[in-house]
């Protein structure tokens, strides 16, 4: 791939800013991993050394492994994370991945935060396709995949163990770099 910095390049969306995560950032992401509904499908960190731990992990992007961001209002609260990770040179594709803060869900942030991302895979790191996988019961994730332009490509039976320990049906979404209108 042309382009994979070795940390997030800050990114601005209006009034969502996508950065790098920041120290002040821990209560916010305590709070996040306790609830419930990320809890069910995108498990993260319960400790303070463990949030500080996966935000360095998320801020260090020198492995070429992923690309992640905190989503943030400009006053900086986290609002969420977008991230793209399973890259494939070759192919020139990877998968993405997005979860929305309690306080910050049913306000179209997680489509527009995941927009640019897109935009900014298919621009800045030569990008040709951007797929994502969600349990076809998280109809709220189905929602921000629709609203961020990506299409179902299928339905991929019990093909992930979610944290629950049992496998889920799953949609398989993508989209094309020639299908992506360009964000202004």
């Amino acid at each position: 791939m042309p382009v994979h910095p070795a940390s997030p390049p800050q990114l601005t969306s209006g009034d969502l800013v996508l950065r790098a995560f920041r120290d002040s950032d821990v209560a916010d992401l305590l709070s996040v991993f306790d609830d419930e509904d990320v809890a069910r499908w995108s498990p993260g960190p319960h400790s303070e050394p463990e949030v500080i731990e996966w935000m360095r992990g998320r801020n260090d992007w020198s492995d070429r492994t992923h690309a992640s961001w905190a989503v943030s209002d400009t006053a900086g609260r986290v609002l969420g994370s977008v991230s793209m990770h399973k890259f494939d040179s070759d192919q020139r594709d990877c998968e993405l991945g997005y979860w929305v803060a309690p306080w910050a869900r049913r306000r179209g942030i997680a489509a527009r935060a995941v927009r640019h991302v897109v935009d900014y895979g298919f621009t800045e790191m030569g990008l040709h396709r951007i797929y994502l996988f969600h349990a076809i019961e998280n109809v709220a994730s189905c929602g921000v995949a629709y609203a961020a332009g990506f299409r179902v490509e299928g339905e991929l039976k019990l093909s992930y163990r979610y944290p629950d320990g049992t496998y889920h049906d799953e949609h398989l979404h993508a989209i094309l770099a020639a299908e992506a209108p360009a964000l202004g």
